[in-house]
């Protein structure tokens, strides 16, 4: 199982749209827990939260790292409000989290339709973990080096709403 971390940026709808495309996840087995992360309080996140049953966490910039202190996993899957795992997500992190060893520390789905924002965004990340890795919490928590990310054959659309 893993624990789903989703920063959020573009609001409450954005955030309904990426937990309502994780429950078929939840039902696979796969994803155990949720936690969101917020710049700042919320009351309508919060509200969201406690419906989905996940865990609300107000972090600097969205920090996976304060994210990760809060999971229950040690395999984060990292989700910007708005993402949208596509068709064969779910097999392709089952397998990867079964044979895989937190030495290896990161994988990678790919991402279509980036937008010029997030482009920008990534490209002056603090972190190099980036939404749409699956990262092992030693390398969140710990600092552990990770090797370079395994690039798995699952993709992360945006849902046109929230570009």
């Amino acid at each position: 199982m893993i624990t789903v971390l989703v920063r959020v940026t573009c609001g409450p709808e954005a955030l309904a749209a990426t937990l309502s495309a994780l429950v078929p996840a939840v039902a696979a087995g796969l994803v155990g827990d949720a936690v969101i992360l917020t710049e700042g309080p919320d009351e309508t996140l919060d509200k969201v939260a406690d419906a989905a049953g996940a865990t609300l966490v107000v972090a600097e910039r969205g920090s996976w790292a304060e994210g990760a202190k809060a999971a229950r996993r040690d395999w984060l899957l990292c989700l910007d409000d708005g993402d949208i795992p596509q068709e064969g997500w779910i097999r392709v992190l089952d397998r990867f989290v079964a044979l895989s060893r937190p030495e290896q520390g990161r994988a990678r789905m790919r991402r279509h339709g980036v937008g010029l924002s997030n482009l920008l965004r990534r490209a002056f990340a603090r972190s190099s973990v980036r939404a749409g890795d699956l990262v092992h919490r030693r390398v969140l928590l710990d600092g552990a080096k990770a090797r370079p990310p395994v690039r798995l054959p699952a993709s992360i659309e945006r849902d046109p709403l929230f570009g």
